[in-house]
């Protein structure tokens, strides 16, 4: 961890100028991509990138990745639903881990990605990050979408940012719904109580997610969401927060997971975006993973 109180000489600067001014060996791609992970706190806050810093306020660098991660192609397979020479959108399984990180050095979608593409994948993602422009929970299974150059990379991220790419999931909660259907408006921030969880929080980032019930079944309701918003966990705190946890969720629920599956049971199921190039409408779907209806048909047999 760096920590680190501003002085005059830095006052006014953006954060992330501020901070390179400060540590050498932090670049700006660096610092953006711990700001993203909000990993970067003011006087204990997570602040926006565009924040300027104050005389007296307290920066302070959590976990600065003291390693590197060497990049491999690896033979993985993958469910391609589409693929040109700007994208690929590949429905991820479950368990894949999106990028290398300290704790998932290899063995994931970027590894993967890279024996398929080549050199062909954006740059702008970072060097573990070549071509990703969104992500999933490592349990979350879907949809996903790489850039295979920049260009597209930047017109995907500018969408995303936008609010102009419809993120539909296909998700199973422990409880019986109530509501047809229903906006969570509540703001999200990391958990004051467990750093590696997030929380909704007054002082976090909005965060809206919306729900509309597919089937009710006895102790369980089978939701279609869609997101406005792409905060970390958002559908898993969200629907959490309000009671209904995601069947097999064991970081946001009391543990209980009568079919035994791991992780949550949610599912990207469609994207809908115009492609970064050509302008085209784009309407993509991954169906359920077998395990996910497998559940199902268990559920039902009990009804």
């Amino acid at each position: 961890m760096k920590q680190f109180i501003v002085k005059a000489d830095l006052k006014d600067l953006r954060i992330d100028k501020a901070i390179s001014e400060k540590y050498e060996d932090l670049s700006r791609t660096m610092i953006q991509k711990l700001m993203e992970e909000e990993k970067i706190l003011v006087n204990g806050k997570v602040q926006k990138p565009s924040y300027k810093v104050k005389e007296e306020d307290t920066i302070t660098i959590e976990e600065i990745e003291a390693k590197e991660i060497e990049l491999k192609a690896q033979e993985i397979p993958l469910d391609i639903v589409y693929e040109d020479k700007d994208i690929i959108v590949v429905n991820k399984q479950k368990g894949l881990v999106v990028h290398p990180a300290n704790g998932n050095p290899d063995g994931t979608l970027v590894n993967a990605i890279m024996a398929i593409c080549k050199d062909s994948l954006s740059g702008i993602g970072g060097e573990i990050r070549p071509g990703i422009v969104h992500r999933l929970d490592k349990d979350t299974s879907g949809l996903i979408i790489v850039a295979k150059n920049d260009k597209a990379h930047i017109n995907m991220s500018e969408q995303i940012k936008n609010h102009e790419v419809k993120k539909t999931y296909l998700a199973l909660t422990r409880g019986v719904i109530k509501e047809k259907e229903a906006t969570i408006d509540m703001p999200i921030d990391r958990s004051t109580k467990d750093r590696k969880k997030m929380a909704v929080s007054r002082n976090g980032r909005n965060a809206i997610t919306h729900f509309k019930v597919l089937e009710r079944y006895e102790k369980y309701t089978l939701l279609q969401v869609n997101i406005e918003t792409g905060r970390t966990h958002q559908i898993r705190v969200h629907l959490s927060h309000i009671g209904y946890p995601l069947v097999g969720d064991a970081v946001y629920s009391n543990g209980k997971n009568p079919f035994g599956v791991e992780g949550q049971m949610l599912h990207a199921y469609q994207l809908e975006f115009k492609h970064p190039i050509t302008a085209k409408e784009m309407k993509l779907q991954a169906p359920l993973p077998k395990y996910f209806e497998e559940v199902l048909e268990k559920i039902k047999g009990e009804q």
